[in-house]
């Protein structure tokens, strides 16, 4: 495992490529209403990143080992699917769920977040989701400082959703980021305290955990008898999913949430109680 610490040049870079990250959720959020398509919400996106920001998607035209390249410039991920869900034509409407997930690349620098919107008047059972996954991706932030461990993050995920009676998927995790998309560590959403990798100051790395509703069983998602997009993951038993995801900073005392900017959503009641003031 090799694991890049930034230094206090390459974290100024990151805090500009996070902020950017999600300041396109911020554009984006007033335009997320029944009616649109999640194609007219890329072509948003886009059109932002490159001509307001500068920025480029890390997301268009990607392609790991096994995969075709991805044809959009951000993922959209609806009710039950779980992740990497690929932009159509097909409007949302009301009491839909979506998470959009958005990578933008500043400067050599990759910034990486997403969230979760209700659409229109979304079920009770829905909003809880989606608010307990939210908690969730909190729970195993404020466990980020020096000296502690990756599984510290994943036990505080994993023992929250799962109390709130939801599954964790973990077949996808968090990972560390920088100049390249991907990099160590991988960050897993379930685990037992005390074991991993220990945290050192100058880490960065993605917190997004992927809750449903029903089991954590996972598959391809193919509709209607068409092919495989070679993307699509939903959920085998086709209930709800929802996820969140913040870029984090190891701090010399705590830690940094990268991927703030003036739209995010408040953090939850726990975290602000155990922040100084």
């Amino acid at each position: 495992m090799s694991i890049t610490i930034k230094s206090g040049a390459e974290i100024d870079a990151m805090r500009v490529a996070c902020r950017l990250a999600s300041e396109v959720l911020d554009y984006l959020t007033p335009f997320i209403q029944p009616g649109i398509t999640t194609k007219e919400i890329d072509r948003l996106a886009h059109d932002y990143m490159v001509n307001v920001q500068g920025t480029t998607s890390a997301t268009l035209n990607y392609q790991p080992p096994g995969h075709v390249p991805y044809p959009a410039s951000l993922c959209t991920s609806v009710n039950d699917v779980v992740c990497h869900g690929v932009p159509n034509d097909t409007p949302l409407k009301s009491g839909d769920i979506i998470n959009i997930d958005v990578t933008v690349i500043k400067d050599g620098w990759y910034g990486d977040n997403s969230r979760m919107f209700l659409i229109g008047k979304a079920s009770i059972a829905a909003e809880r989701l989606c608010r307990v996954t939210y908690e969730s991706m909190w729970k195993g932030i404020v466990k980020v400082k020096p000296g502690a461990r990756l599984g510290d993050i994943g036990h505080a995920i994993q023992t929250f959703a799962e109390n709130a009676g939801y599954s964790v998927v973990r077949e996808y995790c968090g990972h560390g980021i920088g100049q390249r998309f991907h990099e160590d560590p991988q960050i897993l959403h379930y685990g037992r305290p005390g074991t991993g990798l220990e945290l050192v100051p100058g880490m960065i790395f993605t917190i997004e955990p992927m809750i449903n509703l029903g089991k954590r069983d996972i598959k391809e998602g193919r509709k209607g008898g068409q092919p495989y997009d070679g993307w699509t993951i939903v959920t085998k038993d086709r209930s709800l999913s929802a996820q969140w995801e913040h870029t984090v900073l190891v701090t010399e005392t705590g830690y940094e949430v990268l991927t703030l900017s003036e739209g995010s959503p408040t953090p939850p009641d726990f975290v602000r109680a155990l922040t100084p003031a």
